[in-house]
């Protein structure tokens, strides 16, 4: 199956334009930042990280389907989609640190690949006061050729604030939606 990827990210996320924050543009590249609330523990959530099957959303696959989707909680490890007879790297882990309750992916995503850019996905998960944890999960992408890293932006981050907000429910209910 092949996908449109610009077309699906900017049509499937028009709802979520509230959510989006960008907190950096340029000419190249550009960072956003989404922060969760969950009732978990920092270990429980970031545990739940390498459950990227039941909680990424399926409309950011290349296969429709989110459970081809896996990735092991360890350096180098593959953040990986399985295709009919093949398969799609999404990213590497870069650094996965339990004790930090921290998770780095090197991945340009979607139509990123195409672009030649370079992404850190970070998932950062803190202890709240009182019980629960806070996720923070920041996105940085650069290496883009002139220009392009403006059209891009929004839908990204809205797709990135999409991943936040299904971890966040799914580490809290066990379902993602």
């Amino acid at each position: 199956m092949k996908i449109d990827w610009a077309a699906a990210l900017i049509l499937s996320l028009a709802p979520l334009a509230a959510q989006a924050e960008v907190v950096e543009r340029a000419d190249t590249g550009f960072r956003t930042r989404k922060v969760v609330e969950v009732a978990a523990s920092p270990d429980k959530a970031y545990a739940a990280l390498g459950q990227i099957g039941s909680w990424w959303d399926g409309a950011h696959t290349y296969t429709g389907k989110a459970s081809n989707m896996t990735v092991k909680l360890e350096a180098g490890a593959c953040f990986c989609e399985a295709l009919p007879g093949g398969g799609v790297r999404h990213g590497v882990v870069a650094l996965a640190w339990p004790d930090q309750h921290t998770l780095r992916l090197d991945a340009a995503l979607g139509p990123l690949q195409d672009e030649g850019a370079a992404g850190a996905l970070t998932f950062k998960i803190s202890p709240k006061a009182g019980g629960g944890s806070t996720v923070t999960v920041t996105y940085h992408v650069g290496g883009m050729r002139a220009g392009a890293a403006k059209a891009f932006a929004d839908p990204v981050d809205q797709v990135i604030g999409t991943q936040a907000l299904r971890f966040g429910r799914f580490v809290d209910t066990g379902k993602p939606d």
